[in-house]
């Protein structure tokens, strides 16, 4: 039997006085080590709920536990557990790719006698250890979401969610990023949560889905 990584029970998220529900009663459970998928148009509550399970926002009733840890009384340890490629990133372009994934592994505290070695790693992995010195702003779209995505792993969370990882990308880029993400949960072991629009993503990478309409849950299953 697979540990159960993300556990929510009633898990909702409410705007205004009640009227919008952003999140209305989720349950959802995802296993250790699988690619779960979770689609549904804009507006649907997709990254509310990857808000919630990443303790940036407070849900209005429900609760959920992440890696063990309850989303309410142990934000900090969830936290740790989890790599976010959020689907408006930020990132710090007047700095190197070696710069920016340091400061990130400072941020999680990770031991500065690993760290180095797992920056180099994680640049060999994704194709850009040759221009570990070049700064950000002159890297494409398709090269900072790489940097941004090993940003996510610096700290080897047991879970990685990822957000519209290949938003705006173009055909080559968007192969690229698949067979990453594919290579990632292959040599990390990592379970990962993906949020996507395209279908073909969802059906070649994720082994369960489910689908979100104004933030229930009409649809589950296999792809």
């Amino acid at each position: 039997m697979m540990n159960v990584l993300i556990d929510t029970n009633k898990l909702s998220k409410y705007y205004g006085k009640g009227e919008i529900k952003a999140v209305d009663n989720l349950d959802l459970r995802v296993y250790e080590g699988e690619t779960f998928g979770l689609l549904g148009p804009n507006g649907a509550g997709k990254t509310t709920t990857v808000n919630l399970l990443n303790c940036i926002i407070k849900p209005t009733s429900g609760t959920a536990s992440v890696n063990g840890c309850d989303i309410l009384t142990k934000d900090m340890e969830v936290k740790r557990a989890t790599g976010l490629l959020a689907e408006s990133p930020g990132l710090y372009e007047k700095l190197s790719a070696y710069e920016f994934l340091e400061f990130m592994g400072g941020l999680y505290d990770v031991p500065g006698d690993i760290l180095p070695e797992r920056i180099d790693n994680l640049l060999k992995l994704f194709g850009l250890h040759d221009r570990r010195d070049y700064l950000l702003e002159g890297y494409s779209r398709g090269m900072k979401q790489k940097i941004l995505l090993a940003a996510a792993l610096i700290h080897d969370p047991p879970i990685l969610f990822l957000d519209e990882p290949t938003a705006g990308m173009n055909p080559e880029e968007l192969v690229q990023m698949m067979q990453i993400i594919r290579q990632v949960h292959k040599e990390f072991g990592v379970a990962i949560f993906l949020i996507e629009h395209r279908m073909k993503v969802v059906m070649e990478l994720c082994e369960r889905i489910q689908t979100l309409v104004f933030g229930e849950v009409i649809a589950e299953g296999t792809p």
